[in-house]
């Protein structure tokens, strides 16, 4: 039911100047099946329903989370079960509170009234974080990750030290709160996350050498902990509960203080051991383009991070002009800022267009504090995605939905969730 998972490198990993190398790598892997890089062996914590289930009830049980609610009926199509062996299998799970049926009534293929399955909410709790510089936001959530309750707290210093102890912190507020000890904690960081244990480098932070954060937390907080990158975590969560659910493909670009990006292919994650380096990033744009501060010419990052349209429109006017400024001006029709904007929406459109091209993936979010930007330069967004689209190449849909820190900080939930029904190598 569940092949093997199928790991690709990110968009980044062949980018170097000229753009050709990056063709060439990404379709040599692109359909090649390798072995995961999660390592989930040290993750245990308490029991739920969940644990102690064999694998097909587990099967049926993550049908029913991905997918549901689900009338019996169509989960026994889906799984390729009997009716009868489907009654027999569900009854436990049903029996031990990890499935249950919903209030609402449908009508099964005979026309009989049916009450779809649906995964108990309480079978378990887990609980997000997600690390800024200048913050730390948390979430509590239940086993179909719905936000229960969330907190934030500034972050005095960057240390690890610090961040151990605010997060420690949120997680006893949180528990407190909810009267209920969460079963895993995800955290999340803008950085290199190595196994889902340690963070390799997180630039923001000053973390330049490897800190295994998942074991201070663990042993701060007493619950297994494990770890993503930012962005990973946030398409984990679109991937499963949100914009991308049940979905084979699709991608999530963030855009603010830098460039991420995020690729689901065959409904997996894309990971590598690269994933975190911000190589997206510095993919070509614009030959004729600004210097990002590595020295690469028109790249995402010199074209589309906030701090390169501010600094850019404030150059034209002569005179300080912030990011949400230049978009306003841009708005109001003022000549300098529209030509920056529209020249960065073009920008956006090619690599919007590169990513579809590349993975033929439909779906695009476009999310992040930088996000206005796909509205702002909406025309020149779609113009440059038209000349760099083959015309009968189907049609790029871009969602630009708002998510708020309470969505990041479900992402690192989301993950807690998957090491204990998809334990990570499986």
């Amino acid at each position: 039911l569940f092949p093997g998972r199928w790991i690709f490198p990110p968009l980044g990993d062949f980018i170097t100047f000229p753009p050709e190398n990056f063709l060439i790598g990404l379709s040599f892997y692109l359909y090649s099946n390798t072995p995961p890089v999660w390592d989930h062996t040290s993750v245990t914590g308490a029991l739920t329903p969940w644990d102690e289930r064999s694998e097909t009830e587990q099967t049926i049980a993550l049908e029913v989370l991905l997918h549901g609610p689900l009338a019996r009926s169509a989960l026994a199509r889906r799984l390729g079960l009997s009716p009868a062996s489907l009654t027999r299998l569900v009854g436990p799970l049903v029996a031990d509170g990890l499935l249950e049926e919903t209030s609402d009534y449908g009508t099964s293929p005979s026309g009989r009234p049916t009450r779809p399955l649906q995964v108990v909410a309480a079978a378990g709790y887990f609980l997000g974080v997600r690390l800024t510089p200048d913050a730390a936001h948390a979430v509590i959530t239940n086993f179909r990750a719905e936000i229960l309750s969330s907190a934030r707290t500034p972050l005095p210093a960057t240390d690890p030290d610090t961040v151990v102890s605010t997060i420690a912190d949120l997680v006893e507020r949180l528990r407190a709160e909810q009267g209920v000890v969460p079963n895993r904690v995800g955290v999340s960081i803008g950085g290199l996350v190595e196994a889902h244990t340690t963070i390799r480098s997180a630039t923001f932070f000053g973390w330049h050498n490897p800190v295994d954060l998942a074991a201070l937390v663990r042993k701060a907080t007493g619950i297994p902990t494990v770890l993503d990158n930012d962005v990973m975590a946030l398409t984990r969560a679109q991937s499963w509960f949100g914009h991308g659910r049940g979905i084979d493909r699709f991608a999530v670009v963030t855009l603010g203080i830098g460039v991420g990006l995020g690729i689901v292919m065959h409904g997996e994650l894309v990971e590598s051991s690269d994933t975190g380096l911000g190589l997206a990033g510095h993919f070509p744009l614009d030959p004729a383009g600004p210097l990002c501060p590595a020295g690469h010419q028109g790249c995402a990052q010199a074209m589309l991070t906030d701090e390169a349209v501010a600094a850019r429109t404030s150059v034209a006017l002569r005179r300080p002009v912030t990011y949400d400024e230049a978009l306003d001006l841009a708005g109001h029709g003022q000549p300098a800022a529209k030509a920056v904007v529209d020249q960065a929406g073009r920008a956006l459109g090619r690599l919007v267009a590169a990513i579809a091209n590349l993975t033929t993936c439909h779906l695009m979010l476009v999310t992040g504090e930088g996000a206005r930007l796909a509205e702002a330069a909406s025309q020149a967004l779609h113009d440059q995605i038209t000349v760099d689209r083959n015309p009968a190449a189907a049609p790029i849909r871009i969602l630009t939905p708002h998510l708020t820190a309470d969505d990041w900080a479900q992402g690192p939930a989301v993950l807690a969730i998957q090491t204990l029904v998809r334990p990570l190598g499986t």
